[in-house]
């Protein structure tokens, strides 16, 4: 891999994105029965055809002990099912999955969608622990209720901060991982390469994380979590015409009481403005290392992505196992499961029998 090419891989995870061209195509790293993806909602999964919006809610909301949390996390689908775990991202919540959830149980898979920390109703257990939101620690939460919930090994599948999350499961912890759907690729960085300045143009991408870098921009969160919410969920999916009620059932997950502590420090950390805790030293310093995926894996990106985000071609040598790579057409953004839920859900169901 070129240094240019490794530095937008690796910069994504700390600052912007930029559009290289690479001289080998992602087909070759496709197997059987991959395909391109498109947002088809006469395709079923799992035998049930379900288009975006057709659920508002989770059948049951529950909490658990797990690590330094206690979690809330969404269940459904038979409890011996093959677990699949989805992961949401910043600013998002469990609703990103409430139509993919459905999809999968009827699979029979028993899916797990748990709020990340400093979201819903997930709490740090001690007022004495730092408000971390470097990667490695809300990829050891996953872990953690992997543990809690008795799961040794489950497919992921996530998209921003959750598919990063599932990257770093996915090279630090593979037996753990059966197999993996990533949204917008191999997401895996470190502070050292968020060092590393970018054009203009790709920093422009990833103004609010400048804006963060701030006390203004703390305050500025803080104050107005919801209205900047909406405005990232514009910019990264501008095509999606999503109304107030799904926006207002997602915005209660930031009234979490860490949420602006947690978010301020990922961004921050990303710079190197912030220290994370000497506790995952030794897992920064691994994922410094560009740690290449072996699980069977599907990267996917909506074809209307608004959010900073790498081409495919520059991060499929990133996975060794058996790999295909999805574009989801049809003006589908940054918010993948929800805006597709149909394809996302096939995905996982397909790299899930590839485990």
């Amino acid at each position: 891999m070129s240094h240019e090419i490794d530095r937008q891989r690796r910069r994504f995870c700390g600052t912007a994105a930029t559009t290289l061209a690479t001289t080998f195509a992602a087909a070759q790293f496709a197997w059987s029965g991959f395909a391109q993806a498109q947002p088809d909602e006469t395709k079923s999964a799992g035998n049930r055809t379900i288009a975006p919006g057709t659920n508002s809610s989770f059948a049951s909301l529950k909490q658990i002990d797990a690590g330094l949390l206690n979690v809330g996390y969404a269940e459904a689908g038979p409890a011996g099912g093959e677990p699949v775990i989805l992961l949401h991202g910043w600013p998002y919540d469990i609703h990103s999955f409430v139509d993919v959830a459905p999809m999968l149980a009827s699979a029979g898979h028993r899916v797990i969608v748990p709020y990340l920390r400093g979201y819903g109703s997930t709490r740090l257990l001690s007022d004495a622990t730092m408000r971390n939101g470097q990667p490695s620690a809300v990829a050891v939460d996953a872990i953690a209720l992997m543990d809690a919930l008795k799961i040794d090994k489950a497919t992921l599948a996530g998209f921003d901060w959750g598919a990063r999350t599932a990257n770093i499961v996915a090279a630090l912890w593979p037996e753990r991982c059966k197999a993996m759907v990533s949204v917008s690729g191999y997401l895996i960085g470190s502070q050292e390469a968020g060092k590393m300045p970018l054009p203009p143009k790709a920093e422009l991408q990833w103004w609010y994380q400048f804006y963060f870098a701030t006390e203004r921009g703390r305050e500025g969160y803080d104050r107005y979590r919801r209205d900047f919410a909406r405005l990232i969920w514009q910019l990264a999916s501008p095509r999606w015409n999503f109304d107030d009620a799904t926006f207002d059932r997602s915005a209660k997950a930031f009234d979490n009481p860490d949420h602006v502590a947690i978010v301020i420090h990922n961004y921050r950390w990303r710079l190197g403005l912030a220290e994370g805790e000497p506790k995952y030293e030794e897992l920064e310093k691994k994922l410094a290392q560009s740690p290449v995926i072996g699980v069977p894996t599907i990267t996917m990106e909506g074809d209307a992505n608004g959010a900073p985000h790498p081409e495919p071609s520059t991060y499929a040598r990133m996975f060794s196992g058996k790999y295909s790579h999805r574009t989801v057409k049809g003006g589908i953004g940054h918010n993948l499961p929800q805006e597709a839920p149909q394809a996302f859900a096939e995905a996982v169901i397909d790299v899930a029998k590839e485990g």
